[in-house]
């Protein structure tokens, strides 16, 4: 079996994967603290990598488009969700609605996160003042 293409099957999995666990990880009591780590890493990268590589840069969907250039794939789009849509279900939506849907969800998991871990904290301070 071609490397190129099990390292295409393992980022698919991988990212995917993780794109879940940062939407949803701040859910599950034993995984907050990692989900926090994990979405606040996403985050950095977008806005702080972003700043020299392009806002919502992702290191994993270069390496990705770098292996899927290698198998010959070509016309990716600038959006991770936008081609895992394509790949999974055959659907394009406009890309404008991927981007702008994809911060909002994030940003709201983000919130989420924030709130389930440090809200016992903050019921605490209310309750000194």
């Amino acid at each position: 079996m071609n490397w190129l293409l099990i390292a295409d099957y393992a980022l698919l999995i991988f990212h995917t994967a993780l794109i879940l666990f940062n939407l949803l990880g701040w859910m599950s009591r034993s995984t907050r603290k990692w989900h926090l780590y994990s979405i606040s890493l996403t985050l950095a990268s977008w806005f702080l990598l972003g700043i020299w590589f392009g806002w919502g840069y992702c290191p994993l969907t270069d390496w990705h488009w770098e292996i899927l250039h290698r198998r010959g794939v070509r016309d990716l789009p600038n959006s991770y969700i936008s081609y895992l849509l394509y790949r999974l279900l055959g659907i394009r939506p406009a890309a404008t609605l991927i981007e702008v849907s994809t911060l909002l969800v994030t940003l709201m998991a983000f919130l989420l996160s924030l709130w389930v871990n440090f809200r016992k904290r903050l019921e605490g301070v209310k309750k000194e003042l």
